[in-house]
């Protein structure tokens, strides 16, 4: 299983890169393989500030639909919209071409409550 230490995540199996006051967000390598085969990614919040742990939007896999949250409060200002065409791109590059969001942080000091890596691998027994 893959869990790049560079990154953060939450107990919701999302992970986070920050750069430049930017979080790119998107689901784990576990949570894809959870769901199994993605077939749509739903995001309406589009240019919407939300608060850490609202729902910015939807995953759906051929067994099950998830709610994806927010992991940081701020705006999202962009949304892979090549997973509109593509969404399996979440199955087979979860932390490259499948990321979903970038949210412009407005609570930077929330990044100190994302797990590690470490922490991470023990939440899911990895």
């Amino acid at each position: 299983m893959n869990i790049p230490p560079e990154l953060k995540y939450t107990k919701d199996h999302e992970w986070v890169r920050i750069e430049d006051n930017v979080a790119t967000v998107g689901i784990t390598d576990f949570a894809q393989g959870e769901l199994g085969d993605i077939v749509y990614v739903e995001v309406e919040t589009l240019d919407e500030t939300l608060d850490r742990e609202e729902v910015f939007g939807t995953v759906e896999a051929v067994k099950t639909v998830s709610d994806l949250f927010q992991p940081l409060s701020g705006e999202i200002i962009a949304f892979n919209e090549s997973l509109e065409d593509e969404p399996e791109k979440v199955n087979s590059d979860p932390y490259g071409e499948g990321w979903m969001v970038r949210i412009k942080l407005s609570e930077p000091s929330e990044i100190e409550d994302l797990l590690s890596a470490g922490d991470y691998k023990e939440l899911i027994g990895a």
